[in-house]
């Protein structure tokens, strides 16, 4: 498939409440429409060994074909024989192949590389998603959860340098437009951590558990719950949570913050 194409995986996330927003996915944007370019994104894609090659070259059918990068990192290309491919993104390739044409074959050939395949790079995915293992790279891919994401990149440990490199993703951000998404690379080690959570019920109108996002508020918290019934109080509410291991029984306003595993009961007007 080409990179025209717009590539997706999904997983489920693992023992997951109904109201915990959208599943973990990865996906590569759209190539670039132009004949001689590729998207940003892509273009960071580095080739290696057993990638597919969709190569392009307008006005001649002869040369236009798919081409299996080899266990050396080569491709052999009609006229010009071997060339090297691997370590390469697809702009560069297209540029070394087209100065190796011209002008001793073609005059100003028009060269576009596209990847058909994935096969020389892969990332592993673990935590909370019901199919964790190795995943094949697609692209430049970049990450969106419903909750946080951590990238553990391994490098050459030195004396003053960790062995990996620690990378935090927050889909909310993302989605929001809020910093920029990082390139994963071979190797990354992808975790998706468990969602935490509170339950809230009583005089609600969906009594559930739902996902706790930072900083919500027990005003919030109702909201998300579908908002109060109409024997609601908004002033009545207590909460029973987790203090130094001992579990007790607290009143809550509207403007306090919801903790990790708070039951949260909405009790009855009294009048």
């Amino acid at each position: 498939m080409k990179l025209l194409a717009l590539f997706l995986f999904a997983f489920q996330l693992a023992s997951q409440p109904a109201h915990t927003g959208p599943a973990l996915r990865w996906q590569t944007p759209a190539a670039d429409a132009s004949p001689q370019a590729n998207d940003a994104a892509t273009s960071r894609y580095l080739i290696g060994p057993q990638d597919l090659l969709k190569i392009t070259v307008l006005d001649e059918p002869d040369l236009t074909n798919e081409y299996r990068v080899d266990s050396d990192g080569y491709i052999t290309f009609p006229y010009i024989g071997r060339v090297q491919a691997a370590g390469l993104n697809p702009g560069a390739l297209q540029d070394r192949i087209r100065n190796l044409l011209s002008p001793s074959y073609l005059k100003n050939p028009q060269v576009r590389v596209d990847i058909d395949q994935y096969k020389s790079q892969s990332v592993l995915v673990s935590g909370e998603v019901r199919q964790p293992g190795k995943i094949p790279m697609t692209g430049a891919m970049t990450p969106a959860a419903s909750s946080e994401v951590t990238i553990a990149r391994p490098r050459k440990a030195s004396w003053n340098q960790p062995e990996a490199e620690i990378v935090h993703v927050n889909w909310k951000d993302l989605q929001l437009g809020k910093g920029t998404d990082p390139v994963l690379q071979d190797g990354d080690l992808l975790n998706v951590a468990k969602a935490q959570t509170f339950f809230i019920t009583g005089q609600v109108k969906n009594s559930s558990s739902y996902v706790l996002e930072p900083g919500m508020t027990v005003e919030q918290a109702i909201a998300m719950a579908g908002g109060l019934t109409e024997r609601g109080s908004d002033r009545r509410i207590r909460v029973t949570r987790s203090v130094k291991g001992i579990r007790v029984t607290i009143s809550l306003s509207l403007s306090d913050l919801v903790q990790p595993g708070d039951t949260i009961t909405i009790q009855q007007r009294i009048f």
